[in-house]
């Protein structure tokens, strides 16, 4: 069989997004679990829509090879799709991330390459496609990741919230969650309100020098390419050990979150507190088990 029509075929048999939303009513926020995507992440969401992407237009062939720089989930997800259109893969990723992240992509049968920080897997996966001739989804710029959201996780929210809500919180990786959700939240009521979420330890977003921090999945050393300033109300930043400590106490209640997710969960009560606000939809990017060997 052709290689395009067997891989969306392929890609046509996979569920992505249509993730539950729940009220946490100890917290008085509501929640969208991103770990009911197919590898327990959000960044299913984008990876599906960039390879399909990629595949319709004749970019990714049958003996291609698939290129990310990646903090971690992004990396799972290649790995996934990757090994399902039986493609090889490889993955370039700052040496801090969980080692359960890295034998997750190992477990998809992808090779994994260390470096020291974002900006440096930037660069090492560049040169490696180089090398190779291949093919780099680039989620940090791809616009692509952002209509992931705008097409899936925006309108599913809207739906869910049944189209009342006060405010949208998310932190900053790629952007694409944030950008792609605001950009239907805000097109639907200019009230709703926007605050995007950064590590207080390295705040890059309001021009702030990078620095190693804990709270992974959000953060890199540098400001994407697809964060869009103008939908964003406000910035604000979460410490780490807060965020660490409140991953644990949610795992304690039941919650099984990564550290991203206690983040957002932190910023969302901030600024539901601050601004009085009622409906405050924030997003759990994955599930804990990630991130046991951390703690």
């Amino acid at each position: 069989m052709e290689f395009k029509k067997y891989a969306l075929a392929k890609l046509g048999q996979i569920n992505v997004g249509q993730t539950p939303l729940v009220y946490l009513e100890k917290y008085g926020v509501y929640a969208k679990l991103e770990r009911y995507n197919p590898t327990g992440s959000v960044k299913d969401r984008p990876v599906y829509f960039m390879l399909l992407r990629a595949i319709n237009n004749g970019l990714i062939r049958e003996n291609s090879v698939i290129i990310e720089p990646t903090s971690g989930n992004t990396g799972i997800s290649v790995a996934y799709f990757s090994a399902l259109l039986r493609l090889k893969a490889i993955i370039v990723m700052p040496s801090s991330v969980s080692v359960e992240r890295r034998r997750l992509i190992e477990a998809y049968g992808a090779e994994v390459v260390l470096v020291d920080n974002m900006s440096k897997a930037v660069e090492k996966a560049l040169e490696i496609a180089n090398e190779l001739g291949g093919f780099i989804l680039n989620q940090f710029e791809n616009p692509n990741n952002v209509l992931a959201h705008k097409v899936t996780t925006g309108p599913e929210i809207l739906r869910q919230m049944n189209f009342q809500l006060d405010a949208f919180v998310a932190g900053v990786g790629t952007a694409g969650t944030l950008v792609g959700v605001s950009e239907v939240l805000k097109s639907f009521s200019e009230s709703i309100k926007v605050f995007a979420v950064q590590p207080c330890s390295s705040p890059v977003l309001t021009g702030g020098t990078p620095q190693p921090h804990k709270i992974q999945g959000i953060g890199p050393d540098f400001v994407p390419q697809l964060f869009n300033r103008s939908l964003v109300d406000e910035i604000v930043c979460v410490d780490d050990t807060e965020a660490l400590k409140m991953t644990q106490k949610l795992w304690k209640e039941g919650i099984f979150v990564g550290i991203s997710s206690a983040a957002n969960l932190l910023a969302a009560v901030y600024v539901k507190e601050k601004h009085s606000l009622e409906r405050v939809v924030t997003v759990f990017p994955d599930d804990g088990s990630k991130y046991i060997s951390l703690f």
